[in-house]
């Protein structure tokens, strides 16, 4: 029961941290923008990134694919954007406590499909 609660409160933390994350650029994405053109690479939010990066996440926890170690030892997420020549891509990375790796990294392709996930961010 102490891990149900360890687990609820761990997930419950990373729901806060990205709804903080999504409202923050929900917040500054209008004063970036300029006239009533869209523009296709606005699809893909950040906030969406980072959610579907923690289902993903939650899922390789649950499935014994990652230890338990990285869900109470959860130190950091970033996320990430980068260009190429016709593309974007989006990169949510999980950082750990005293693991090794210390990371994992969940990227998306512009449009918002997974496209990948590894430990060295590449």
């Amino acid at each position: 029961m102490n891990h149900f609660k360890t687990s609820l409160k761990l997930g419950m933390n990373i729901l806060v941290f990205a709804l903080v994350v999504g409202f923050t650029f929900m917040v500054a994405n209008p004063a970036r923008s300029h006239g009533g053109k869209t523009h296709a690479e606005d699809t893909f939010t950040t906030f969406q990134a980072v959610q579907k990066a923690t289902v993903l996440y939650d899922r390789l926890i649950a499935s014994g694919k990652l230890p338990e170690a990285w869900e109470t030892g959860l130190k950091t997420i970033r996320i990430s954007t980068r260009n190429t020549d016709n593309s974007r891509e989006t990169v949510v990375q999980f950082e750990t406590i005293n693991e090794n790796p210390s990371s994992v990294y969940f990227f998306f392709n512009q449009d918002g499909e997974y496209s990948g996930s590894n430990f060295s961010g590449e």
